[in-house]
């Protein structure tokens, strides 16, 4: 588990004065977990990420590994404690010259480790993220996507609890993304690891992510699970997560719906409404995907009423029942005065 508790940062302005970069930042990542950090450019994501790895000592503020308050350490003692935390970046940065085994074994043979442990650490971490055949081979020879993953690998040899992942995706392609997060879910739960996953690709927080932090001007704004926020109406970054983008409609009523995070919403949720209420429902944008196994998504729909004894009200209630949210975003004033 990482916690990082009222971290502050700001930087000596050249003409005197300081330039706060980070204002308070308070998260936890519990073991076994997935938290993405969002955030437009600027934020302090790139400082944050700086500060949870050691790279940069935060100008005031905690990060505990563990219950191990890293940030009171110095020299030899915060470069042994800051093995717990491995960390991946944009760029793989492999060692042309040396294979993929050899780019892995390297933090190990840094530490004198014996040969015969490092063997049998390297040859996990290859089947871990499944390129056992690819021992042998270059960085040359080896994918884009593979590369990042003998990187992940190297990142885990001196078995750390967290792993930092900033911007770990950009650049790939949408085949090696995926598998990249299908890989930090297996490996969080294989090595209970405590994973931040620094990004600024929604696609990628919502298929590999867990909980969501966002970051505006060095504070976090907003915070929460990733189903949870799909699942709020009105929540602008559940929003940003499930893009809709509505055809325009002449239709009586607008309707924004949204999948229910606790309860499973059928597939067949339209018709079963339009047959049982006797209203006609008009899909005028969707995002709908199935993350964990269970749908999610946020809806555009146009209603017309081919019964006036069915109310809005009627409607709204039945569709809450299907693990809808339901909310008006526009109706005719004739519809108003039946409801």
């Amino acid at each position: 588990m990482i916690e990082i508790d009222t971290l502050y940062q700001h930087y000596r302005a050249p003409g005197g004065g300081n330039i706060p970069i980070l204002n308070g930042i308070s998260l936890q990542v519990p073991s076994r977990s997935i938290t993405a950090v969002v955030g437009p450019s600027g934020a302090g994501k790139s400082t944050l990420a700086r500060c949870i790895s050691l790279l940069e000592k935060p100008s005031s503020g905690h990060i505990r590994v563990n219950g191990q308050d890293l940030s009171l350490l110095s020299g030899k003692a915060l470069r042994h404690e800051r093995r717990a935390i491995g960390t991946v970046f944009q760029s793989p940065t492999l060692l042309q010259r040396k294979t993929a085994w050899q780019n892995i074994a390297l933090p190990l043979h840094y530490l004198g480790v014996v040969p015969w442990v490092i063997d049998q650490r390297v040859a996990t971490l290859l089947d871990a993220v499944g390129l056992s055949h690819k021992a042998q081979a270059f960085p040359a020879q080896l994918s884009g996507g593979q590369q990042q993953r003998i990187a992940i690998a190297r990142a885990l040899a001196l078995r750390p609890t967290v792993l930092l992942a900033d911007e770990a995706t950009s650049g790939l392609d949408p085949t090696a993304t995926d598998t990249i997060l299908q890989l930090l879910k297996q490996l969080r739960d294989e090595f209970g690891l405590s994973i931040i996953l620094i990004t600024h690709e929604m696609d990628v927080v919502r298929h590999g992510a867990d909980a969501v932090a966002e970051i505006r001007e060095g504070r976090i704004t907003r915070y929460g699970k990733v189903r949870e926020l799909l699942a709020e109406p009105d929540s602008p970054l559940g929003q940003q997560l499930f893009p809709v983008h509505p055809l325009p409609s002449s239709g009586q009523l607008l309707l924004r719906a949204t999948y229910s995070a606790s309860q499973p919403v059928t597939t067949d949720w339209i018709s079963r409404v339009s047959l049982q209420l006797k209203v006609h429902i008009a899909v005028l944008g969707a995002h709908i995907e199935q993350l964990d196994g269970q749908l999610a998504g946020r809806l555009q729909v146009a209603v017309h009423f081919n019964d006036s004894r069915c109310s809005l009200e009627h409607l709204l209630a039945q569709l809450h029942l299907l693990g809808i949210q339901a909310e008006v975003i526009a109706q005719a004033d004739r519809l108003q005065e039946a409801g």
